[in-house]
């Protein structure tokens, strides 16, 4: 799976290691914010949509307006639920579990999903001095992003989350609300799934 996180690199974009000082704050925010604070939920949207907005983008079959309405969400629901968040996990990773459990609400009752394929995220090709390289790079992007496409939605989350986003395990699963074991099988059977598919194995 190397290749594949490697290539999704190209749109994580910085600031995906947080210090402890900015988990601390994050903390504080999130409790400024169960005592009705807007102004703290502002502060935590700056600091936090940009890597929302990617994840949902990894995750959903919606055009960038939905996308958009789940970004919003997201932060109202973590706004209302902000007394339930507990430390177990880091805030920008709770904030990515609030998300991937509305982008799952979504798929359930949309009855009419877009049609499968690489719209759910947008992989910028690698600067090359030879065009051969270039073509080459586009066609594996693509078959990636068609590959992760692919996936169940639990399992695309669970790779996106563990593999690509890099939140341990156990911070996703608490995330995810589901046991650890749980999220580790879906891991299992996504990285199994998306070998044999750019094998050109199928699943």
């Amino acid at each position: 799976m190397g290749v594949l996180v490697r290539l999704f690199e190209t749109t994580k974009g910085g600031g995906v290691d947080d210090t402890d000082a900015d988990r601390e704050s994050d903390v504080e925010l999130v409790a400024a914010c169960a005592s009705g604070d807007t102004g703290a939920l502002s502060e935590l949207f700056d600091r936090h949509v940009d890597s929302i907005y990617r994840h949902l983008t990894r995750l959903s079959w919606v055009d960038d307006h939905a996308v958009d309405d789940l970004v919003q969400d997201t932060f109202l629901a973590a706004f209302e639920g902000a007394s339930t968040f507990n430390g177990s996990a880091s805030v920008r990773t709770w904030l990515l579990g609030v998300a991937s459990n509305l982008a799952r609400m979504r798929v359930r009752t949309d009855v009419r999903r877009r049609q499968r394929g690489g719209a759910y995220v947008e992989l910028s090709a690698r600067d090359s001095a030879r065009p051969d390289q270039d073509a080459e790079t586009a066609e594996l992007m693509a078959r990636c992003a068609a590959a992760v496409g692919e996936l169940p939605h639990d399992q695309r989350v669970a790779f996106l989350m563990c593999d690509v986003e890099e939140v341990r395990g156990r911070d996703a699963a608490a995330a995810l609300g589901v046991p650890e074991g749980t999220l580790y099988r879906r891991l299992h059977q996504a990285r199994r799934a998306l070998r044999s598919l750019l094998s050109g194995g199928g699943r």
